[in-house]
């Protein structure tokens, strides 16, 4: 399921980035890769505030889905 289907506060595990090359690489960059430990701290209809690794970033909804826990 995406990630804007996430509980507030409880721990996933990324299972799959859905999108082109250029999408994957750049939420890989941001620490978000298939395997790691994602949380979402905040959301709104604009978009999800997530913590990867020990930071905070905030997605918006399009990028957000591609993001599948």
């Amino acid at each position: 399921m995406p990630i804007t289907l996430a509980d507030k506060g409880q721990q996933y595990i990324v299972q799959r980035i859905c999108g082109r090359d250029k999408v994957r690489r750049h939420l890989e960059n941001l620490g978000v890769a298939v395997g790691a430990l994602i949380t979402v701290v905040a959301d709104s209809s604009a978009g999800l505030i997530i913590n990867v690794k020990g930071t905070r970033f905030a997605l918006d909804m399009a990028l957000a889905r591609r993001i599948m826990i």
